[in-house]
């Protein structure tokens, strides 16, 4: 555990002042200049936010010693070679991104005490300043455990606090981070679970992120099943297809996003149905699916409407998405669905324009 003496204290309060004044800038400015930052990039709003750092340390004890470190060193920026700041950014309106790995192998010599400035890069644009350990909520497994950045987090709710223990003791030597993260996951196992990460079986150049835990879709709540189906019917469409091959790339990316292993029966068994349209038609021999559909509609239309366009491209297996998002969806389900069910042209017009 480091132990700050009393004029260590006097400059980690200095620096903390100095972070506090970047940030208010930082938010002034996002007022009249929201363009500007909503069009940087993770590099260049490290720089905008070293120049305020260095800005805002005039006539301190941090005059002339803020500097951005080159390559890949953690953290991003390094105040009098003992204080750090990490920089991170969303382009979504929302205040939770990856942090860095856990064993921080590549953690700047001598840093004691790190922060976090996160720009939330979309209109209206926002920064928040905390303690880095402060938002640290769970781990997560790209090719390598890495934190996840909650800054919303409450007080009390890291996963630190969870462990039982703090950011500075966790990573002391002996350097067994990894080790003691997963005993506290496996620890948390239920039935049904296990953790699926080792350390030498996941594709080092996967960018996506999973829990450390691994559930069958049996041991999913009723709601979390609905909210993964509404899913499956909004960003996987070729899941009404006939094909044998239907379901892979939707329990692929549940597997490897959510830690859920789904089978086919995953979706309301075979078997068919009668449905009052919208515009008082009765659509009669309607397969489940459909009907399911028919069910979660609201939901599965708000999820086309708000996803990002890059995923929907990568799901939806296009190259663009059209301004009408709906239409554009409506089509691939049609295609996909025709042979086995001859109204199903009707029956989503009814449904989205009815």
């Amino acid at each position: 555990m480091i132990v700050f003496n009393e004029n260590r204290v006097d400059l980690f309060e200095e620096f903390r002042n100095i972070l506090e004044r970047t940030n208010e800038r930082l938010n002034e400015c996002a007022k009249y200049k929201g363009e500007y930052f909503i069009k940087r990039n993770a590099q260049l709003l490290e720089e905008d936010v070293a120049d305020s750092l260095k800005e805002q340390s005039l006539g301190t004890s941090f005059e002339n010693t803020i500097e951005i470190i080159s390559g890949q060193r953690f953290p991003d920026i390094i105040a009098r070679q003992c204080y750090g700041v990490e920089v991170k950014s969303s382009k979504d309106d929302k205040w939770i991104t990856l942090g860095g790995s856990v064993n921080e192998s590549t953690r700047v010599k001598g840093i004691e005490k790190i922060f976090l400035i996160f720009g939330k890069l979309t209109d209206p644009v926002e920064f928040r300043m905390r303690s880095y350990e402060e938002c640290l909520s769970e781990v997560v497994v790209t090719h390598f455990p890495r934190y996840k950045i909650d800054m919303n987090l409450e007080n009390g709710q890291t996963i630190f606090d969870k462990m039982g223990t703090t950011y500075d003791e966790i990573r002391q030597p002996p350097n067994e981070t990894v080790h003691k993260i997963v005993n506290f996951y496996k620890k948390k196992l239920r039935e049904g679970e296990s953790l699926w990460w080792t350390g030498s079986h996941v594709n080092p150049e996967e960018d996506t992120s999973a829990p450390m835990t691994v559930r069958l879709s049996g041991k999913l709540s009723k709601e979390e099943r609905a909210g993964f189906i509404e899913k499956g019917f909004a960003f996987f469409p070729s899941i009404f297809s006939s094909k044998s091959t239907k379901y892979e790339r939707f329990f692929l990316w549940l597997a490897t996003n959510h830690g859920v292993l789904a089978t086919r029966d995953f979706f309301t068994a075979g078997g068919r149905g009668i449905v009052q349209g919208k515009a008082g038609h009765e659509f009669f021999d309607v397969p489940q699916k459909l009907i399911q559909l028919h069910d979660h509609w609201l939901t599965v239309a708000s999820l086309i409407v708000e996803a990002n366009a890059d995923f929907l491209c990568e799901t939806w297996g296009v190259e663009k998405i059209e301004p009408d998002r709906i239409r554009q969806w409506k089509g691939m389900v049609s295609e996909n669905f025709s042979r086995e069910y001859e109204q199903v042209g009707l029956f989503l017009d009814d449904l989205i324009f009815g």
